[in-house]
C-alpha cells in the first residue's frame, strides 16, 4: 500500500514539475517575443525616419533643381541627367522594401464603406505584386466578357427575339456590369494604397460606370409596339460595349508592354498599372489611340441619343435621362484623359531626344 502511495506522489511530482516548467517556458518565451517586438518597433522607426528624410531628400532636390533650371543656372541637359537619376532614386525608395517604411495614402471612403476599417496596405513587396497580377488578370477575364455578353445579346436579338430585346436578360447584364466595376474600384484602390499611380480618373470613371449600371437596373425595358425606337439607345449601348471589349483587350497588351519598359528604365515602379501612355511600341499606340477617340466619340453619341429619346418622348424614364447625362460625362473625361496622356508622352519623348542628342553635340 506504501509503494503505491509512494508511486502516485512520485507521478505527481513529475506533473508537478512538467507543469511548472511548461509556465517557465511559456514565461520565457512570451518576455523573448515582447523583447523582439520592441526591439523591431525600434528598428523600424528609425527605417521609417530614414526612408521619410530621403523621400524629402529627393523633394527637396528636384525643387531646387527645378529653381536652378528656371533661373538658367543649370543646363537644360545635364538637369534631365539629374531628373532622371532623382526619378531612379525615388523608385528604389518606392518601389523597394523600403516602399513598407514611407507614409500610407489614405484608403479612402469607398474601400471603408465597403471593407470597414481594415489595413489593405501589404507590407511585404511579393504580396504586393500578387494583388497587381490579381488586377491584371481580372482585366483580361472582363475584357473578353465584356465582348461577349453584348455580342450575344444582340445576335440573339436578331435570331431569336424578333428584333426585340426582353428586359430580363438586358437586366442581368446591367447586374453583370455593376459587379464588375464595383470589382475594378475596389481593387483599383487597393492598389493606389500600395503604392500605385492610377490616375484617379479612372477610379471615378468606374463609380460613374457603377452608378450606371445601377440606376439602369431601374430602368423599364419597354417592348412593342415600336419596339424598335424604344429600345434604339439600348442597342446602341450594347454596340458600343461590343467596341469597349476590343478597346479593352488592346488597352492591356499595349499598356502591359509600355509597363514593362517604364520599369526596366526605372521610370515607374513595380505596383504602377496605368499611368499614360510615356513609352511602348509607336506602330501599338497608332492603332489603340484612333480606337479610343472613336470609342469615346462613339460613348458621347449613345448619351445623346438617350437624352434625344427622351427629349422627343418616346421614353421619358429619368434613369434614360440620367444615363445619357453619364455617358456624355465619361465620354468628356477620357476624352481629356487621353489627350493628357499622350501630351505627357510627346513631352518624354521630346526630352527623350534631347538626352541622345547631347553625345552627338559632344
Amino acid at each position: 500500500m506504501d509503494g503505491g502511495n509512494s508511486a502516485a506522489e512520485e507521478s505527481a511530482s513529475q506533473v508537478e514539475e512538467e507543469v511548472g516548467r511548461v509556465v517557465e517556458e511559456a514565461r520565457q518565451l512570451q518576455e523573448s517575443a515582447a523583447s523582439h517586438i520592441a526591439r523591431s518597433f525600434s528598428e523600424e522607426q528609425s527605417l521609417r525616419q530614414r526612408a521619410n528624410s530621403i523621400d524629402s531628400s529627393v523633394r527637396r532636390c528636384r525643387s531646387l533643381l527645378h529653381s536652378c533650371l528656371s533661373r538658367r543656372l543649370i543646363d537644360a541637359k545635364l538637369a534631365d541627367k539629374l531628373e532622371d537619376e532623382l526619378q531612379r532614386a525615388k523608385c528604389v525608395v518606392s518601389d523597394g522594401d523600403a516602399a513598407a517604411f514611407l507614409p500610407t495614402k489614405s484608403q479612402g471612403g469607398f474601400l471603408r464603406m465597403f471593407l470597414g476599417p481594415i489595413n489593405v496596405r501589404a507590407s511585404r513587396k511579393d504580396v504586393q505584386l500578387k494583388v497587381k497580377e490579381e488586377y491584371n488578370s481580372y482585366r483580361d477575364r472582363t475584357a473578353l466578357l465584356f465582348l461577349f455578353f453584348p455580342s450575344a445579346l444582340l445576335i440573339l436579338r436578331s435570331w431569336l427575339w424578333n428584333g426585340c430585346l426582353p428586359a430580363f436578360p438586358v437586366q442581368l447584364y446591367q447586374a453583370w456590369l455593376l459587379f464588375l466595376y464595383t470589382g475594378l474600384a475596389l481593387r483599383e484602390n487597393i492598389l493606389r494604397v500600395n503604392g500605385s499611380d492610377i490616375r484617379r480618373w479612372w477610379i471615378y470613371h468606374h463609380y460613374c460606370a457603377m452608378l450606371m449600371a445601377l440606376v439602369s437596373l431601374t430602368w423599364e425595358i419597354k417592348g412593342q409596339p415600336n419596339c424598335a425606337a424604344k429600345q434604339r439607345g439600348v442597342q446602341l449601348f450594347l454596340q458600343w460595349a461590343m467596341m469597349q471589349g476590343v478597346a479593352m483587350l488592346l488597352q492591356n497588351r499595349y499598356q502591359r508592354q509600355r509597363l514593362y519598359t517604364r520599369i526596366a528604365l526605372g521610370k515607374a515602379k513595380r505596383m504602377d498599372v496605368v499611368w499614360g501612355e510615356t513609352a511602348g511600341v509607336d506602330g501599338q499606340l497608332w492603332l489603340l489611340c484612333p480606337i479610343l477617340f472613336i470609342l469615346q466619340g462613339f460613348e458621347a453619341y449613345v448619351g445623346l441619343q438617350l437624352l434625344m429619346t427622351a427629349f422627343v418622348r418616346v421614353v421619358t424614364e429619368w434613369q434614360v435621362i440620367f444615363c445619357g447625362f453619364l455617358l456624355v460625362l465619361m465620354a468628356v473625361g477620357n476624352f481629356f484623359n487621353t489627350v493628357q496622356t499622350l501630351l505627357t508622352k510627346s513631352r518624354f519623348k521630346a526630352k527623350m531626344k534631347r538626352v541622345k542628342s547631347k553625345p552627338e553635340l559632344d
